[in-house]
């Protein structure tokens, strides 16, 4: 055990009721982060006393605003957050964790082993290598990612139509938003807001920046690419 994992302190009651039955393995996801996580540089020693409040449980309640029984994707999922504390509160979802970085692929990969998560699929590669190589998501998440604007461009082109990006964001989420609103635009979004999530398990709440499209995810520009890539597969499967 690492100086900074002997930090950790014990999970809140309102873990146990977030996390139900998958309580014990967000547990062992707590404990992974709190050693392997600091000592492969994937969180700071200073985040593991606020590991449960700051980090499991402000991503776990991105529950409350996801769909059932969907497809989703973690841009950046960087140590699997939000997609791992969402997948053990919610198993009735599909996630899967997009992660470019190889040191943080290979932790995630030994992290979804470890708890269990058959529906949990880890992808090494960046959103724009992958949009056609993978089926197009209901819901695209994410945390501390990037600026709206930019973030957008990278996660409305995985979605399917009608489909949402859910942006974990902090105080500045409404500036944020409004900032973007132009590029929104022309990335097929059809409606915008800012949600606040968590009542009674995190304080301060969560704030969520949710993001809709219309029936073409990414505008015109990312239509042409997606019509590209299905011709291609199809090319692919007559040979």
């Amino acid at each position: 055990m690492t100086e900074a994992a002997a930090e950790l302190p014990q999970a809140p009651e309102e873990a146990k009721a977030v996390f139900g039955e998958h309580f014990p393995q967000a547990v062992r996801y707590a404990e992974l982060l709190a050693d392997a996580g600091v000592e492969r540089g994937l969180i700071g020693p200073r985040e593991v006393p606020r590991l449960w409040e700051r980090h499991l449980l402000n991503c776990a309640v991105l529950s409350e605003v996801v769909p059932q029984n969907t497809t989703v994707c973690d841009v950046g999922s960087g140590a699997g957050l939000p997609g791992i504390p969402l997948a053990l509160a919610r198993p009735d979802l599909k996630i899967t964790l997009l992660e470019p970085l190889l040191r943080r692929t290979n932790f995630l990969q030994e992290a979804v082993e470890l708890l269990g998560l058959d529906h949990v699929t880890v992808v090494r590669g960046r959103a724009e290598e992958v949009m056609g190589k993978v089926e197009p998501f209901h819901v695209v998440t994410s945390r501390a990612v990037a600026p709206l604007d930019r973030l957008a461009g990278w996660g409305v082109p995985l979605l399917r139509p009608y489909g949402e990006m859910l942006a974990l964001k902090g105080d500045t989420a409404e500036e944020e938003l409004k900032g973007a609103r132009a590029a929104l635009g022309k990335l097929g979004v059809v409606k915008t807001e800012v949600l606040q999530v968590g009542t009674g398990v995190v304080d301060p709440l969560s704030t969520v920046v949710r993001v809709e499209v219309g029936e073409s995810p990414g505008g015109v520009r990312f239509a042409a690419k997606r019509a590209k890539a299905a011709r291609t597969g199809r090319s692919r499967r007559r040979r």
